[in-house]
């Protein structure tokens, strides 16, 4: 008997060991089956609605949005101002599309096409406003709206704020358009707060990096003024 009890204990343990695994993972989940289903309906359901939210609300809405700042970017591009940021009564502008459509990309854009409303018309506190709430990381716009927020501040007579944007603006240095603009007027508004070396770094950056620029072929009277003659 205690031999038989010793080999029917023997064989039960081997039977665990040799258990089969897709066995084990049956038996696991017949004991945890509430808790799973639970966890998997939840993840369906979150999947299922953010599919929803994308295909039936964010992406036409996007589609919205653009088709709408198409007719307000028409009347920036005519210099038409005001009908860009106030639209034409058929027509959004700037100013609606900003909040009518907020969150997306046409709206974030018009923050940027107002600022540029506002600095051309002269209202240079309300393009400041419109320049800082426009997100421009990543985009083609980015340093060119802190060049506009340079512009802005100068033009508010604030030649220090002027300045920190203006840098910004001129860090993109594969940019041979943008770049020497807005280097020159950051020479400029160093030698408007008096800080003559620092203006000087900004002009031989344009004559030893951007030559061929418009501003590069007349650098060198500006180097010339702050006595550099070669």
């Amino acid at each position: 008997m205690a031999n038989k009890a010793r080999t029917q204990a023997g064989t039960q343990t081997v039977s665990k060991k040799e258990a089969n695994p897709l066995d084990k993972l049956t038996i696991f989940y017949e004991n945890k089956k509430k808790p799973i289903n639970t966890v998997a309906t939840i993840i369906i359901l979150v999947l299922a609605i953010g599919f929803a939210y994308l295909k039936l609300y964010k992406t036409p809405r996007e589609e919205k949005a653009a088709g709408a700042i198409s007719y307000a970017q028409r009347y920036f591009n005519a210099d038409s101002l005001n009908l860009a940021l106030n639209g034409d009564g058929q027509h959004l502008g700037f100013l609606k599309i900003e909040n009518k459509y907020s969150g997306t990309k046409a709206s974030n854009l018009s923050h940027y096409y107002a600022g540029v409303c506002y600095l051309k018309g002269g209202d240079f506190n309300n393009a400041i406003k419109q320049l800082k709430d426009f997100d421009g990381k990543g985009t083609m716009l980015e340093y060119a709206a802190w060049g506009a927020m340079g512009d802005a501040y100068m033009e508010n007579n604030n030649v220090n704020k002027g300045i920190e944007y203006y840098e910004k603006a001129t860090g993109n240095k594969d940019d041979a358009l943008l770049t020497p603009i807005y280097l020159l007027r950051e020479g400029l508004a160093y030698e408007m707060s008096n800080q003559p070396n620092k203006a000087k770094n900004a002009y031989m950056r344009i004559r030893e990096e951007y030559p061929q620029s418009f501003e590069g072929r007349d650098i060198d009277k500006y180097l010339a003024h702050l006595g550099v003659l070669d």
